[in-house]
């Protein structure tokens, strides 16, 4: 297991289970924490999916607005734009662009830049205490780690709106309502849960699910012919896998499939 201060990354089974570790803090971000969360994401330890969540009462409360000195991520509008460009940017776009399917179990609050990891999931479970939060507004700041395109696709203008310009909480159940996450389940069930479905995933298509997710990118922000193109490419790359093979071999044998990841 890498050596890691302010998470844990530690694999059970094909599934990394990456905790954010500053409970005392409710996992505020810190530089140091987002640049380690970034190293994980990285060293995905031949792992086939993530499971993202915080130790504690919380997901994430945001970036660490107490934090002084060097490793600060606020201290003005410059700081705070090196920060977003050398840092929590390049961690959302790793969350984002996974290799592999990312699943986000969100206890408690998930605010400011917490509110974008958890997001950022393909599947977001969220415990019926959690809530999301975007109070960027109550401070006199911008919306920030892509929460802008996050949810303006997810839940529509007029809730992104109401979410970003009045900084109210949402509920685990309402944002289950609006479709803003996966689904909302009992507190006590929800690590239980989120490791089932990522486990689910990990014995997946590897090739095939990365080849899902590119797509629905691209889906997102181009035309329907650029569509066309990126899912008659990643049908070649996913045809060409061994899980392809493993996959027509077990349906032609009326079998369940062994697929590698391969």
């Amino acid at each position: 297991m890498t050596d890691y201060q302010t998470i844990i990354a530690q694999k059970q089974g094909d599934v990394l289970v990456i905790t954010l570790n500053r409970p005392e803090r409710l996992n505020a971000a810190s530089l140091d924490l987002a640049q380690e969360l970034g190293r994980a994401l990285y060293d995905l330890q031949g792992a086939r999916a993530v499971l993202l969540t915080g130790a504690g009462r919380a997901f994430c409360s945001g970036a660490d607005l107490q934090a002084r000195g060097e490793r600060s991520a606020v201290g003005g509008g410059d700081a705070s734009h090196h920060a977003l460009m050398n840092v929590y940017n390049p961690v959302m776009s790793q969350l984002l662009r996974s290799p592999v399917p990312v699943v986000t179990a969100i206890n408690g609050a998930a605010a400011g830049i917490g509110c974008s990891m958890a997001l950022a999931g393909d599947f977001v479970l969220a415990g019926k205490s959690a809530y999301f939060l975007q109070a960027f507004v109550n401070i006199g700041l911008v919306p920030d780690g892509g929460s802008s395109w996050l949810l303006a696709r997810a839940i529509g203008r007029a809730r992104a709106t109401q979410m970003m310009l009045l900084g109210e909480r949402i509920g685990a159940e309402q944002a289950a309502d609006w479709g803003l996450i996966y689904r909302a389940i009992d507190d006590a069930a929800l690590m239980d849960e989120a490791l089932a479905l990522a486990t689910r995933l990990a014995a997946g298509p590897t090739v095939a699910i990365a080849a899902m997710r590119r797509n629905l990118m691209t889906a997102l922000d181009g035309s329907f012919d650029d569509v066309l193109r990126a899912e008659a490419e990643g049908q070649r790359t996913a045809g060409n896998s061994h899980d392809a093979r493993e996959g027509a071999a077990s349906f032609v044998e009326k079998r369940k499939p062994a697929f590698t990841g391969a």
